[in-house]
């Protein structure tokens, strides 16, 4: 039988506790998209070397998995741009200083 004094796992944080992971999830979609990026491209890269002969495919696969990734998770939004008080910056370009420049 189960208590019903203890707050389960499963319920959530405690009150007055906020949870935030969504940072951490954020960095872990980037880092998965930039690694698996550059291994699956550099896996096709090197199959093209062995089947052509050539020993170049390879780099070029692993650059356009990274550009591949870093386009991707532009795409997503997966970055977040605060201001210098920790707050979320709005879209659209930084400006520096009160005057814009």
């Amino acid at each position: 039988m189960r208590n019903q004094d203890t707050p389960s796992a499963a319920s959530g944080p405690a009150s007055g506790e906020e949870r935030n992971d969504g940072g951490y999830n954020a960095g872990m979609a980037v880092f998965s998209y930039i690694i698996g990026g550059i291994i699956v491209w550099s896996l096709i890269g090197l199959g093209l070397d062995k089947l052509l002969g050539t020993q170049w495919f390879v780099l070029a696969g692993a650059l356009i998995g990274l550009a591949g990734s870093f386009y991707l998770v532009h795409k997503h939004r997966l970055f977040r741009r605060t201001d210098s008080d920790g707050n979320e910056a709005p879209d659209g370009p930084a400006k520096r200083g009160d005057d814009g420049q």
